[in-house]
């Protein structure tokens, strides 16, 4: 892909927490694409690292900084080195979450989960997120405005058993996202979030692989009979942070296949339908 550096984003600056790979990867190279200059945040340098080759050998502007969300100063610090690098700040997208990590103290219920998983989790789910808007919002007003787009999920409006603090977390991105652009959008600072579904990412392709059946059988779930892609959601993404997108703010943009708008009982008996004519086995 060679970017197109007089696209829709042409002289804008965009930033990208967890832009190394997965969803952040495909849409800090989506608004490359579109003629972003684009600042990854990530703490995985080498990723990051390579995602800037990516865009920069396809003709595009990038830059990778180190940033722990779970740290003030680096959010603080990535918004800084954003603006002395462009001189300005016109998106920024806050995905960053180590979802992979199924062994993190955050993952549990109420009774299990202890009390520094709960800060923790909550910190880089919420916390990171009011205070990228602080940070960010000063610079795009300075140039007359620009979007902000927080990564919720389908968690934040379903629940999954044992995962209090990331189904607290994800619905309160959405709380967040209606305040901020109330708050916001006065000012010329659009605020969406976007909900996905099961996005085969880099890490949970590797973890699909050992199992191709249960994959599709995991797909039997969504009416368009496929999980989906970070590309799906970069698409997403870079329409909300569009000029097409001007008069959409404070929405929730469930990008998700279908999965959510289901009554679950026929789910369940399709589903069983499938495994019985397919003699499908959990493994």
């Amino acid at each position: 892909m060679t970017n197109d550096l007089n696209g829709r984003f042409a002289g804008q600056v965009a930033i990208v927490t967890g832009g190394a790979l997965g969803i952040g990867g495909a849409t800090a190279r989506r608004l490359a694409g579109e003629g972003a200059n684009v600042l990854i945040a990530d703490f995985n340098d080498e990723a990051a690292a390579a995602n800037v080759s990516r865009i920069t050998e396809a003709g595009g502007a990038a830059l990778g900084v180190h940033t722990d969300i779970s740290k003030h100063d680096d959010i603080r610090q990535m918004v800084e080195a954003a603006v002395d690098e462009w001189g300005r700040l016109d998106i920024l997208v806050q995905n960053a979450f180590p979802t992979d990590t199924r062994d993190a103290p955050w993952w549990g219920s109420a009774v299990s989960v202890p009390e520094d998983g709960w800060d923790m989790g909550m910190s880089m789910l919420t916390k990171a997120l009011y205070l990228g808007a602080k940070y960010a919002v000063p610079e795009m007003e300075k140039t007359g405005g620009g979007s902000i787009v927080n990564l919720a999920s389908v968690h934040g409006l379903l629940m999954a058993p044992n995962s209090l603090v990331y189904e607290a977390g994800k619905s309160a991105v959405i709380g967040m996202t209606r305040q901020m652009a109330i708050d916001f959008g006065p000012l010329g600072v659009r605020v969406n979030a976007i909900c996905p579904g099961h996005i085969v990412t880099e890490g949970l392709g590797r973890m699909w692989e050992d199992n191709a059946e249960g994959l599709k059988f995991f797909a039997q779930q969504y009416p368009v009979r496929r999980t989906g892609k970070p590309d799906d959601i970069a698409a997403a993404i870079a329409f909300l942070c569009s000029d097409e997108a001007s008069f959409i703010t404070g929405h929730p943009l469930v990008v998700d296949g279908g999965l959510t708008i289901q009554l679950q009982e026929d789910l369940g008996v399709a589903l069983a339908k499938y495994a019985r004519d397919n003699e499908f086995r959990m493994p």
